[in-house]
């Protein structure tokens, strides 16, 4: 073996957790308020993972000032296939812009058929209703 496949070899190993880590990305989400026509900033968003019948909790996060998280899911773990469960915390939004909502939560459950899959969760919202579906 010569000089650099060895150290071609060596470099791949000292990388191979990072190859195979959630890209970054992985999992993005984006709300829309359908009332205002604007993204609503400083939303808590929750990622669960079904185990067992239960739900283990993943990561969490604020919606940025364009109503996005980029990169919901921790990039130091694979995304596996399975149940999986994004909440919006959408009534503490609600109530910081001082209106009532029917909807204290937004819970959307997904399923995950490929490690690593990339996918995008948008909400279209407004106070007494909401829409999303499986995104680019």
């Amino acid at each position: 073996m010569n000089k650099f496949s060895g150290l071609l070899l060596l470099s791949s190993i000292a990388f191979a957790p990072v190859a195979f880590s959630a890209p970054m990305g992985t999992l993005s989400v984006h709300i829309l308020n359908q009332q205002t026509g604007t993204p609503p900033p400083g939303v808590t968003v929750t990622l669960e993972k079904q185990q067992q019948g239960n739900w283990a909790m993943l990561a969490s996060g604020k919606t940025d000032h364009d109503g996005r998280i980029k990169s919901l899911y921790p990039e130091d773990q694979d995304m596996q296939p399975g149940v999986y469960k994004v909440t919006f915390k959408t009534g503490d939004y609600f109530q910081s812009q001082k209106l009532s909502s029917f909807f204290p939560e937004v819970p959307v459950l997904f399923t995950v058929t490929k490690t690593n899959e990339k996918l995008h969760i948008p909400l279209l919202l407004s106070q007494y209703g909401y829409s999303t579906y499986k995104g680019s």
